[in-house]
């Protein structure tokens, strides 16, 4: 594991990364999906974060992402809400979703590492509540809750195979040694 120091900056440059991919890049309509599903690739920076991250750390981190999103898109905290909904329910899942023998200080969110089962329904589930969250929030009613339904579901399955495959490609695929 990284220092310190040399952590911290490793994950702050990961965060703009992947704030400056979805700004400058994924939000706009060139990647949505039938008008009905949308990319969310920044929730990778928040889910990928080192396990033993503290969770003061996660709800700040949740909340700097999302107020940056609403501030650039102009949304009145519908991503902040979803990003700071999703932090604080990210340990219950990583509880969860506890391997037998436990998790390891030195464990990170990694497909290679935690096997494929085990991250398909991490993801499925985080990204899942942050998509209820953020299209209840932006929709504001229930006026027309099928499309809505099937915003949620669509923008689920697409955001979720998108870090699917940035955990394939990105991250390292030895194991650690026990």
């Amino acid at each position: 594991m990284r220092g310190g120091v040399l952590e911290i900056v490793w994950q702050a440059a990961r965060a703009i990364i992947y704030l400056a991919l979805y700004v400058l890049l994924i939000s706009g309509t060139d990647f949505v999906l039938f008008n009905l599903g949308w990319c969310f690739i920044y929730l990778g920076f928040l889910l990928f974060l080192p396990i033993n991250t503290p969770i003061v750390v996660q709800l700040v981190l949740g909340f700097l992402t999302g107020i940056t999103l609403d501030m650039f898109f102009d949304t009145g905290g519908v991503y902040a809400g979803s990003a700071v909904l999703l932090m604080y329910l990210r340990p219950w899942v990583l509880r969860l979703l506890t391997p037998r023998d436990g998790y390891d200080a030195q464990d990170s969110v990694n497909i290679h590492q935690m096997g494929w089962q085990w991250m398909v329904v991490y993801l499925t589930i985080l990204v899942g509540i942050h998509h209820v969250a953020f299209f209840l929030l932006e929709l504001g009613s229930f006026q027309v809750f099928g499309t809505t339904l099937a915003k949620m579901v669509v923008s689920t399955l697409y955001t979720g195979l998108t870090l699917l495959i940035i955990q394939l490609i990105f991250f390292p695929t030895r194991r650690r040694s026990r």
